[in-house]
């Protein structure tokens, strides 16, 4: 359609021309003695027209040829650049697919050419160690290291990254450290770190990272929690024996961090351990008027010395909240036994019993049995409390 309406506007335009020239009567004289030329004004008009689109045409098309050499060469490099971008792109292709022969071979060829050297040379590193090419791999990240002003970043989370691989953890930290020195603190780089110092036992370190990785929502807190619950845990045996060292490093932990109760019932045996019942004590109650835990009620009764009586009765408030917990009706047999209140004690445990067998509870009444000399009731409890150990 477009093409029919240039067609009649070209025709309309000629039959305007046309009439317009039936009205001009002028004419052109043009003398070169001994010759004389006379022609109509609208002929001359039409040759310097055809004259002037005549040299125009000769002058592009002298100018098109002169250029030709330029234009192949240009075409040549582009052609190149393409190709080289092409086998960037298998590149990276090969390696995914997990054919890295091939994507060594193409990445050589685009560092070759020059298209993004330092990327290239790092694909070429990449492939050669999915091969286990050590010495490959060495030289193609020698290769990038050239150019670091690309690269850099790269190269360095790619050092780090198979280092962790590896296990090299040594270099990892070294690695990490570069990366740190230079202000990173992306996600990737934050979860390089975490796994080289759990490796390293470095657990200080590795809470540290976890409370960056929640903050920058690369973590939920339950999925942080249980690396900053096994980092703590580390780091109280680590301070084993040292009561002041302890409670140190506990003090500095944030406040919602002290609430997990396997840190406190971890705090509270490392405490009585080293002699301070009355920090674990501290601890556990705090602990418990959070929210109810078995566990720590059964670490309360292994404090020794103190006020027994303050913990006795504590204790007894904590049965009217859970009057059938097996292990808080140990804990009160326990305590009872320290308070030297034997029949309150057997009470205690008896109920326990009722509820749970169990052979510490049979163990305690053999105890006490002994105590009171009772001789058959101890050696029954022992029998007992032997064969469920047993199963």
């Amino acid at each position: 359609m477009r093409g029919l309406l240039w067609l009649l506007g070209l025709f309309a335009l000629a039959a305007a021309l046309a009439v317009a020239g039936r009205y001009n009567e002028g004419y052109a004289l043009l003398v070169w003695p001994p010759y004389r030329v006379q022609i109509s004004l609208n002929l001359l008009i039409l040759l310097l027209l055809g004259g002037f689109v005549a040299i125009y045409s000769l002058s592009r098309l002298v100018a098109r040829t002169m250029a030709l050499p330029r234009a192949v060469q240009q075409f040549r490099a582009r052609k190149s650049r393409e190709r080289a971008s092409q086998a960037i792109y298998d590149a990276v292709r090969l390696r995914i697919e997990g054919r890295f022969g091939q994507a060594l071979k193409q990445a050589t060829a685009a560092y070759e050419a020059g298209e993004a050297p330092g990327l290239a040379a790092l694909l070429a590193a990449r492939a050669a160690h999915s091969l286990r090419d050590q010495d490959r791999y060495r030289f193609w990240l020698g290769k990038a290291a050239a150019h670091d002003n690309e690269v850099r970043l790269a190269r360095v989370m790619t050092e780090a990254k198979l280092a962790v691989e590896e296990r090299r953890f040594d270099e990892a930290a070294e690695r990490i450290a570069d990366l740190q020195a230079g202000g990173q603190r992306h996600i990737a780089a934050l979860r390089l770190a975490l796994r080289t110092a759990q490796a390293k036992g470095n657990w200080s370190e590795a809470v540290r990272v976890v409370r960056q990785l929640v903050k920058v929502k690369a973590l939920t807190a339950e999925q942080a929690d249980p690396v900053k619950r096994r980092a703590h845990q580390e780091g109280l045996r680590q301070r084993a024996g040292d009561a002041l060292a302890l409670n140190a490093y506990w003090q500095d932990m944030p406040r919602d961090e002290q609430r997990d109760p396997r840190l406190v019932g971890e705090l509270a045996r490392a405490l009585i351990a080293s002699g301070d019942s009355a920090g674990a004590q501290k601890a556990i109650e705090s602990q418990l008027a959070l929210g109810w835990d078995s566990t720590l009620a059964d670490i309360y009764g292994r404090c020794e010395g103190g006020d027994i009586r303050a913990r006795l009765i504590k204790a007894e408030e904590w049965l009217k909240r859970e009057p059938r917990d097996p292990l808080l009706l140990l804990t009160l047999g326990r305590l009872c036994v320290q308070s030297q209140l034997w029949g309150k004690a057997e009470s205690y445990l008896d109920a326990s019993l009722a509820i749970a067998p169990g052979w510490e509870a049979h163990v305690e009444l053999a105890h006490l049995a002994e105590r009171i000399s009772r001789t058959d009731d101890a050696n029954r409890h022992y029998r007992a409390a032997a064969e469920l150990s047993r199963r």
